[in-house]
């Protein structure tokens, strides 16, 4: 199970921040709607396959594998990632809510640690 030599390859770090990008575009999409969401944990799961990689500090980074990939070739190298992330409000810790309105559908501290 390898990504094709062909295809970016994506890490852990993209992997999640795309994730975070896209829930902000909802929350930003739905600001000022009557319908609101909280937003619960988000279980995220990922084949990846370590490598050596000489740029990397430490040597060895986690790519995230295709789940369209040839299952057949590089199984061995394959290892399941599973977590849990819970969205919270960077400004008072809180749940997160997509569709806010009002003063907390500001979402620019988001994500920021601030």
């Amino acid at each position: 199970m390898t990504t094709p030599d062909h295809l970016p390859r994506i890490d852990l770090t993209q992997a999640v921040q795309v994730v975070r990008d896209q829930l902000m575009a909802a929350a930003t999409s739905g600001a000022g709607q009557e319908l609101r969401f909280d937003v619960g944990e988000i279980q995220m799961e990922f084949a990846v396959e370590l490598r050596r990689d000489t740029r990397v500090t430490g040597g060895v980074k986690a790519w995230v594998v295709s789940a369209d990939a040839d299952r057949g070739s590089g199984s061995a190298h394959t290892h399941k990632v599973a977590f849990t992330l819970k969205p919270k409000d960077a400004r008072t810790g809180g749940d997160w809510e997509i569709g806010n309105d009002g003063p907390e559908a500001d979402i620019s501290a988001f994500g920021t640690g601030r």
